[in-house]
């Protein structure tokens, strides 16, 4: 071979080679693979939806409970009907008692820091359980294994699978905690104690398709997972107390004088706020109560719920209106709160915040379904349970709306969408304050103003060197982060998908779907990914992966604007961990202006674009989301402006 020839054949091979060493460079291909396992199976569709085989097993309650106010002791009698709708047997069943948080050695206890958090409670507490009765087909066994919060309660003879009926019964008995962890107890008022009671039967744990039987520990952060079912339960009470309890009240004509009644009448009609006990009412049991001395017992009922609460006292003013819902049927909001906490700008306007909220979630996700929407001033800064929240007795105006607005949010996730918060506070937490944006946005004309979707007002958490990740557990993440990772960090992300990413029309098809496919189940955080990319249409991988599994930032800008004679020429740099779509406004010297849209997929292989703006018109300005949805980690080079 000459030697010209192999200096061309050379050449060539370089190129070649040259070429190969770029192609093969790497790309941010990694950023975008899947995250996690998302196959599906025949209990969870890989489209996000139950598969064909889904299941969940069910529990009924049947409660009597009398509450001693003089010692502060609430007793009980539970009876359980528990099905077994899973493809195996069980031997046991574990279920949660989880007044044993309230004592010295509990693990809730001695994880709690020494300085203290909000998780502080009473610790001279704890359940007292006997005549325990466990029955399958055989004879009833009555052997059980308390640890912690937990109890297993063991059968004689397994309960079957695929429709298998347990009856569990036993009595129950604890010291009601002055101090409940910031999710139940006592506030002392001049009229008489309010007391606030939740978590205050034994409840079976979740055995789902997942991991099992799911037996986290009751810390504190961590709240709750649990089996739907019907309540039955009756509270008897002195007889000068109001009861006001989940669901709806079954027996009214024997709790409520007649005068009342017709009250509760006039409230059922009225889309304003109306008086059932008054501020001078209070103590007037002649007006009220039918009964003049002893006990009474009230009587509620709720249906296809995971929980109950509740709350008694003789200090209680009183009052309701209608809520209006989507379909034409009609509930209740409700409100119980002591003398000192009333005022046009406190807790009189309770029942129309309950109603507001209430109404707003019903025609903007998925309709309410339960008969009452009770809030209680109470001694807990802001806690939920199916139908009733305990919101701060001192929260007055906004304070009092947030709370209020926040907590009755939650009805949506997780009672009706009954995820697991004690592993993903975020699916209950972080969607509910992103529907509470939406909603304080549409009250009363804007009275109130929520800076959720203010995410730049985040940013320097977002660079802290000391943040985790979105998926942290609630009592693994540090104090000083649990607000960002359950609460704020998931609400700014989904604002993102809604206003950013995927647009009013495709988000709110993808979330309504998710709602109405998983009311009243167990989804986990694949179904959420699996859902929302199928019925939106977009694979998001990406977005999933960077903001909801990692503590990366998102960092996009501006390097260069250069003019040709008829074009211009943008220059856009990824410096961040998550790749983002590059939303643009381009301003011309005329004053004229256009948005463009650049798709997530320019940053699969590089981390740099040129963008051509075909137009002979010179640029006087370029924006990188002009709305600041984006909480970009670094503004300076987010905009453009051209040097005069």
């Amino acid at each position: 071979m000459k030697l010209q020839k192999l200096k061309i054949v050379f050449l060539v091979s370089l190129l070649g080679y040259i070429g190969f060493a770029q192609e093969a460079a790497p790309t941010n291909q990694s950023k975008f693979d899947d995250i996690g396992y998302r196959r599906g199976n025949v209990y969870r569709s890989a489209s996000g939806v139950p598969g064909p085989q889904y299941w969940q097993n069910n529990a009924d309650y049947a409660i009597e409970a009398e509450l001693d106010d003089k010692n502060n002791i609430l007793k009980g009698k539970l009876t359980m009907t528990y099905y077994n709708n899973s493809p195996e047997d069980l031997n046991y069943i574990w279920m949660y008692v989880e007044q044993n948080r309230f004592t010295k050695d509990s693990r809730g206890t001695l994880t709690t820091p020494t300085g203290g958090n909000r998780y502080d409670g009473d610790v001279d507490g704890g359940i007292t359980i006997t005549n325990l009765s466990a029955k399958t087909s055989g004879n009833a066994s009555s052997k059980h294994l308390i640890s912690d919060t937990r109890m297993q309660v063991f059968f004689n003879e397994p309960l079957k699978a695929k429709g298998g009926k347990a009856t569990v019964s036993m009595n129950f008995e604890f010291k009601i905690p002055a101090e409940g962890m910031d999710r139940m107890g006592q506030l002392d008022t001049k009229n008489g104690t309010v007391y606030s009671i939740a978590q205050w039967h034994p409840r079976v744990a979740v055995f789902d398709d997942v991991v099992g039987w799911n037996t986290e520990p009751y810390l504190g952060a961590g709240e709750f997972y649990l089996e739907y079912g019907n309540f039955d339960y009756k509270i008897t009470v002195p007889y000068d107390h109001i009861v006001v309890g989940s669901g709806e009240l079954v027996n009214v004509k024997e709790v409520l004088s007649k005068e009342l009644q017709k009250r509760w009448e006039k409230a059922t009609k009225s889309d304003k706020t109306t008086y059932l006990i008054a501020p001078n009412e209070i103590g007037n049991t002649k007006l009220t109560r039918p009964s003049q001395s002893g006990k009474t017992t009230w009587h509620y009922k709720m249906t296809n719920t995971r929980d109950v609460a509740f709350a008694s006292s003789k200090a209680f003013i009183w009052d309701a209106a209608r809520i209006n819902l989507p379909n034409g049927k009609k509930a209740m909001a409700q409100s119980a709160y002591p003398i000192e906490t009333g005022g046009n700008e406190a807790w009189s306007r309770s029942t129309e915040y309950t109603k507001a909220s209430i109404e707003h979630y019903s025609t903007m996700w998925f309709e309410y379904p339960y008969p009452n929407a009770v809030n209680v001033a109470s001694n807990v800064g802001g806690m939920e349970y199916p139908g009733l929240s305990f919101c701060g007795a001192d929260s007055v105006g906004a304070d009092l709306w947030d709370v209020t607005d926040h907590e009755f949010g939650h009805n949506w996730f997780p009672m009706i969408v009954g995820s697991n918060e004690r592993r993903y506070a975020w699916m209950d937490e972080g969607f509910n304050t992103f529907i509470n944006y939406y909603s304080t946005v549409a009250f009363n004309d804007g009275e109130y103003t929520s800076d959720v979707a203010k995410s730049l007002n985040r940013v320097m958490w977002f660079k802290w060197r000391n943040r985790e990740s979105i998926d942290t557990y609630p009592d693994v993440a540090k104090g000083m982060n649990l607000a960002f990772t359950a609460y704020y960090k998931p609400a700014t992300g989904m604002i993102m998908l809604r206003e950013y990413i995927l647009g009013h029309e495709r988000f709110d098809n993808a979330f309504r779907a998710y709602i109405k496919a998983w009311a009243y189940k167990h989804p986990q955080p694949s179904d959420f990914y699996n859902c929302m990319e199928n019925v939106a249409g977009e694979n998001l991988n990406w977005f999933w992966r960077g903001w909801f599994t990692g503590t990366g930032n998102i960092d996009v800008g501006i390097t260069k604007v250069i003019d040709n004679k008829n074009y211009t020429t943008i220059s856009f740099i990824n410096k961040g961990e998550i790749p983002m779509p590059i939303t643009f406004r381009v301003t011309y010297e005329d004053n004229s202006s256009e948005t463009k849209t650049l798709p997530v997929e320019v940053w699969q292989r590089q981390n740099d674009w040129d963008y051509i703006i075909d137009s002979p018109k010179k640029i006087k300005t370029v924006d990188i989301d002009p709305q600041r949805y984006l909480p970009d980690v670094d503004m300076t080079d987010n905009s453009w402006i051209r040097d005069k």
